[in-house]
């Protein structure tokens, strides 16, 4: 038996509630489970040490999520992705020494973040002020008490953090906005990103958003939309190991992202059509 980290791909969709196991519903831990138990590669989570690097929420996806088994054979990749369902696909693997954690011994956690909405929209709709949203991301760099930007926990006994870069990138006039931290507390992307949207919007101040990293006030509020977000990677220590990338697999979790675009690329741009076509200039 020899202890190996997993690379997968996972896209959060209505049927699985998140991607911790939990009770009597479905989720993406499960799923992986059922797998490595139908191909032998563990007899139950417990034995074989099964650990996950990161937690995320419902309709959250993941390109380079992580998790841990000590297996009972040599992976073969493309056994397990058989069976899979086509939305968590497994593509690279690593040999690891027994004591070592996906969750403990990560060095750097990686986010994505698209606004649902194009910039061109949201600067024609709501005035959007992108510049003040790159401001304030520069100042929640760096080590800050994240209270009001995370989700309670009675669990965790600081909500300090420190985020090692924020940045925010425009392609084809989408806003993604990324992050990079060791560790991340519950919903923290999600209500930065919300307050960010109302930042840019100017439903609230540069100096009410900057008052929220102010521990001694608690503030609550929603979190934005967890499909918008994605967990990109998580990095470790390159000279105690190193993923091995599977070609098939990979090529598998590629063929199965651009069947995905492909299948909504018609429907989206006929409304793109559709809106083109501007019927009171012509004359009918």
């Amino acid at each position: 038996m020899a202890r190996f980290f997993f690379k997968y791909y996972y896209i959060g969709l209505e049927k699985y509630y998140g991607s911790q196991r939990q009770n009597n519903v479905l989720t993406i831990d499960d799923t992986l489970i059922e797998t490595l138990r139908k191909r032998n590669y563990i007899k139950d989570p417990h034995t074989s040490q099964f650990e996950s690097a990161s937690r995320t929420d419902k309709y959250v996806s993941a390109r380079g999520a992580v998790f841990a088994i000590n297996s009972l054979k040599k992976p073969i990749l493309m056994e397990l992705n058989s069976n899979l369902p086509k939305e968590i696909g497994i593509w690279a693997y690593s040999k690891i020494p027994d004591n070592f954690s996906p969750r403990f011994n990560a060095k750097m956690r990686h986010y994505k973040y698209i606004i649902p909405q194009p910039l061109e929209y949201l600067e024609k709709n709501f005035n959007f002020n992108l510049k003040i949203i790159k401001k304030a991301c520069q100042k929640l760099e760096g080590k800050h008490d994240f209270q009001n930007f995370s989700k309670r926990d009675p669990d965790i006994s600081s909500t300090v953090r420190e985020i090692k870069a924020i940045d925010v990138n425009i392609v084809n006039d989408i806003i993604i906005i990324d992050f990079k931290s060791e560790a991340f507390l519950r919903q923290q992307i999600r209500r930065i990103i919300k307050k960010l949207i109302e930042l840019g919007r100017g439903e609230i101040s540069y100096k009410s958003f900057i008052k929220l990293l102010d521990p001694l006030e608690f503030i609550s509020y929603q979190p934005a939309n967890p499909k918008g977000l994605i967990l990109w990677d998580i990095e470790y220590d390159k000279e105690l190991m190193m993923f091995k990338i599977d070609k098939k697999s990979l090529k598998r979790m590629n063929n199965f992202f651009f069947n995905q675009k492909m299948k909504y690329f018609l429907q989206y741009n006929l409304f793109s059509l559709l809106q083109q076509n501007d019927l009171s200039k012509k004359r009918l």
